[in-house]
């Protein structure tokens, strides 16, 4: 069985749906190690972000993942991890 991943372009994607993007922020370049909050998302979006993903990963995140996720490579260990979890349960 395959495991699935969430990988930064996922991530991406699903921040511009959730929150969209300040045309200031450049979320091509290379964010992974960039404060949520000067890439100009606020803990409201990570919020959205993480319930979208809960919803299109079919997971369910901790409450504290939003304000234990500080830059976007920690929110992806974060969802892969769980991932991971989901995938050795089944």
């Amino acid at each position: 069985m395959a495991t699935q991943s969430f990988t930064l372009d996922d991530l991406k994607r699903i921040l511009l749906e959730a929150a969209g993007a300040d045309e200031s922020v450049d979320l091509d370049g290379d964010i992974l190690d960039t404060d949520f909050e000067e890439l100009s998302y606020e803990s409201l979006a990570i919020l959205e972000t993480c319930g979208r993903i809960e919803r299109e990963y079919d997971i369910t995140l901790d409450d504290t993942v939003v304000t234990e996720a500080r830059t976007p490579r920690e929110l992806l260990a974060l969802v892969n991890a769980q991932l991971g979890d989901v995938a050795a349960a089944a």
